[in-house]
């Protein structure tokens, strides 16, 4: 087990083995056991994995996740977040490891409840909130995938509309293009027409009333015939 938050209560103390209700002295009485052995037993009897029986409303709170992965009581209140409480006492919090190991198996001791229980509170504590977390993940990856489909779907059909449009915009040049090719092509028409036109006229008139270059900007057609 890689987390250590057993290590102020729980070891093999094996220069005096008859310390008050340690450990080895109630759960693994052979001689030269770890604590991490020792833990692994305890670890070993209870399920790997709680059931969640009811949802939990809030992920922020953890005593809905214990109480949705029917942690049961601990043994006199004496669960491992009332351990920790007592370790942060201020009279105990600033000694040394062996002190406060000592003061919380006194007091466990003087209240009958033995340690393993104490280590059984927190290995469920510790996998139903491993448990939640793995929820809470796959949840999380499972709305990132539908997230992510959506968004793909969305930028396709942006990236259609966008070309639909480019289309459109593109017909539209060539239309004013094609326009505007065809327009001059009957200007230069238009002007060869007027040249013949300028030349049989100008036998007969000093000046040439007939013009033969583009005409000058003016109204329209129909505004010269409402005026």
């Amino acid at each position: 087990m890689s987390k250590k938050w057993y290590n102020y209560i729980v070891s093999v103390d094996e220069e005096n083995p008859a310390a008050p209700r340690s450990l080895n002295a109630q759960a693994a009485p052979a001689a030269g056991k770890s604590a991490a052995q020792s833990v692994a037993e305890i670890a070993s009897t209870l399920a790997a994995e709680p059931k969640f029986t009811t949802p939990v409303s809030d992920p922020t709170s953890f005593e809905q996740i214990y109480q949705a992965a029917e942690i049961p009581p601990a043994p006199q209140g004496y669960s491992i977040l009332k351990i920790s409480q007592m370790l942060e006492s201020e009279h105990i919090r600033n000694q040394p490891s062996d002190v406060k190991k000592s003061s919380v198996l006194v007091a466990l001791d003087a209240a009958g409840v033995d340690i393993k229980e104490v280590i059984q509170d927190a290995v469920r504590r510790d996998r139903a909130l491993d448990t939640y977390e793995r929820v809470q993940q796959r949840a999380a990856d499972e709305l990132e995938s539908k997230k992510t489909k959506e968004n793909s779907d969305i930028q396709a059909q942006i990236d259609r509309f966008v070309t639909e449009q480019r289309a459109k915009i593109q017909a539209n040049n060539d239309e004013v293009t094609r326009e505007k090719t065809r327009f001059t092509a009957w200007r230069l028409k238009k002007q060869q027409e007027e040249k013949k036109i300028a030349e049989a006229v100008g036998y007969f008139v000093t000046e040439n009333p007939i013009t033969t270059g583009a005409a000058q900007a003016g109204p329209s057609p129909k505004t010269a015939q409402r005026s």
